[in-house]
């Protein structure tokens, strides 16, 4: 049974960046009376327009779904389905070939639909920053959200991989033209990293269309319908673990988890600040996303044979990122950004550590902190953002007492940095609390491994707050940041920042107070996952469903 909304609202979400990008391509030159450029200010209003009616329709998507109705191994558990054939065709000595335009959500969809139409809409006022070729620009944002939210839509592999190589175009060229210094060299390692990936996904899609005869997703998870001698036919062949391997690899890279991660910090640190929130916030969670949707359920099989190699990589992947981070108070380190960017690291661990746990406690928190890591790192990415505008530096020894200088800017940083470090009362900390109740019963030394390194986060978070924020401020920023005030009017945060900032603070504080708006939208979806695989899944080194 679908959802209650009678028009396709999935396809509405997916492409309405296209009506955009048209527009924008089709907005003409031109000067206000004041000089300024009028095509800029229209193309930034058209691009924050239509993420606005995406976040709407997002709403929508959450208002009507329904909890109850929530699984993942039948069509009839998916909601607001949009199902027709798209390319078909009848080949001698091959039969049909069909392709279908399948789309439908679940309880693991809607949070990750809802986090992509908030990050792609607040990202959007950093946005307004960019002044070099801005039609190029936002053309290539709302590109990136378009396959970026077909992702998290899409039940056919075939399209889905279609949206996952979508979303690699626009990120090379935002990396590429509007980066830092060494925007090429990022860009390149980004763009071979997840072709890579890409390449080891597409084979095992062939593989899985040969053994299936479909490209549907759901086909995929029921054992019953490889054909029998097939590639993948049977279960625990060691064709099913590579190709399963192959899978893990290609979404381990997007992730990132160690050892897959090296091209996260130059991207981060060289993307330009609305891309690093969208990179944050969004990209990082397919990786994980297509583990849960792809991976896992079509070989839990091979899961099963995998699962404690997965935890221990998660395990590492929490104090690697979170010791690399430390790191960043070397003398000739100290990139504000770039500590960021391997916090991300070690907090994407958690969701591997949580998922490896396949219990609905763990499972829960690992999804709830994929939610909850988009909003809290794009809110810290924006901050770097703000203070990189002003002073062209991101050198955590350049400053110090800022505190004084920007007590709005202050606080909020104060809710991102708590929140990262998992402080009681935000949204971090519900997430982590139920991925280590989950992994606990499974792993219990390496879940208590990766709960010591909370305090390497809490070391280098509250390092670089008292770094930033407090102490004697540097002569150099004693006056205005902008001695002209033609820029920044106020010392402190700006309206526009603020519009970007307040909506995130506002979220990571409800939902660490009252999880369970997005909590009750996971239980029945991962509690019917649970099942699917639970066959296969080792708990303590026992099969428990056999």
């Amino acid at each position: 049974m679908q959802g209650t909304i009678d028009f396709p609202i999935l396809t509405w979400i997916t492409f309405l960046p296209i009506l955009g990008i048209i527009i924008i391509l089709l907005v003409p030159s031109g000067k206000d009376e004041a000089g300024q450029e009028l095509s800029k200010k229209i193309i930034r209003w058209v691009a924050a327009g239509i993420t606005f009616v995406q976040l709407v329709l997002a709403i929508l998507i959450y208002m009507f779904y329904n909890p109850a109705m929530a699984g993942i191994n039948e069509l009839a558990s998916f909601q607001f389905v949009e199902k027709v054939s798209w390319i078909h065709a009848s080949l001698p000595m091959v039969g049909d070939i069909n392709i279908e335009y399948f789309l439908g959500i679940d309880g693991i969809s809607v949070p990750m639909v809802l986090l992509t139409a908030i990050i792609c809409f607040v990202a959007v006022f950093p946005s307004f920053g960019i002044n070099k070729a801005v039609k190029g620009y936002f053309a290539m944002y709302l590109l990136l959200d378009l396959g970026m939210m077909g992702v998290f839509c899409a039940l056919d592999f075939f399209l889905f991989y279609i949206f996952w190589e979508l979303m690699l175009l626009p990120m090379y060229f935002l990396i590429g033209i509007w980066g830092g210094p060494r925007k090429e060299y990022a860009a390149i390692k980004f763009f071979i990293y997840t072709l890579v990936g890409s390449v080891f996904m597409l084979l095992v899609m062939i593989g899985l269309y040969h053994s299936v005869g479909s490209f549907n997703i759901l086909d995929m998870m029921n054992a019953s319908n490889f054909k029998d001698g097939s590639i993948f036919g049977g279960m625990g062949t060691t064709i099913r673990y590579v190709a399963f391997m192959a899978l893990f690899i290609g979404f381990a890279i997007k992730v990132p988890m160690f050892p897959f991660h090296t091209w996260l910090p130059d991207a981060h640190v060289e993307a330009p600040t609305p891309i690093s929130v969208i990179l944050a916030g969004v990209l990082l969670k397919m990786g994980a996303y297509g583990m849960i949707r792809i991976a896992f359920p079509i070989f839990p099989d091979a899961f099963g044979y995998f699962q404690t190699l997965i935890a221990f990589l998660g395990m590492v992947s929490i104090v690697y990122g979170a010791l690399c981070a430390l790191g960043q108070h070397k003398v000739g380190k100290r990139d504000f950004k770039k500590l960021i960017a391997y916090s991300s690291v070690s907090h994407m661990g958690y969701v591997i550590l949580g998922l490896s746990s396949m219990r609905p406690e763990g499972m829960t928190g690992a999804i709830f902190q994929m939610f909850n890591h988009g909003t809290i790192t794009a809110m810290l990415f924006m901050i770097v953002g703000v203070i990189y505008d002003r002073a062209h530096t991101r050198g955590l020894d350049d400053f110090g007492g800022l505190a004084k200088k920007m007590p709005v800017y202050t606080g909020l940083m104060a809710v991102a940095f708590f929140a990262a470090i998992g402080l009681p009362g935000m949204s971090g900390f519900i997430s982590e609390v139920l991925i280590f109740l989950g992994s606990f019963n499974s792993y219990p030394i390496l879940t208590m491994i990766s709960g010591l390194s909370i305090v390497l986060g809490a070391a280098y978070m509250l390092w670089a707050l008292q770094k930033i924020f407090f102490g004697a401020i540097p002569e150099k920023w004693q006056g205005p940041w902008d001695p002209t005030r033609t820029k920044y009017k106020t010392d402190d945060i700006n309206g526009l920042e603020l519009t970007a900032l307040l909506p995130l603070a506002i979220i990571i504080i409800f939902l660490g107070i009252y999880p369970n708006p997005i909590l009750n939208l996971m239980t029945g979806s991962v509690n019917h996952f649970i099942e699917l695989m639970k066959p296969f899944v080792y708990i303590g080194g026992h099969l428990t469903g056999m």
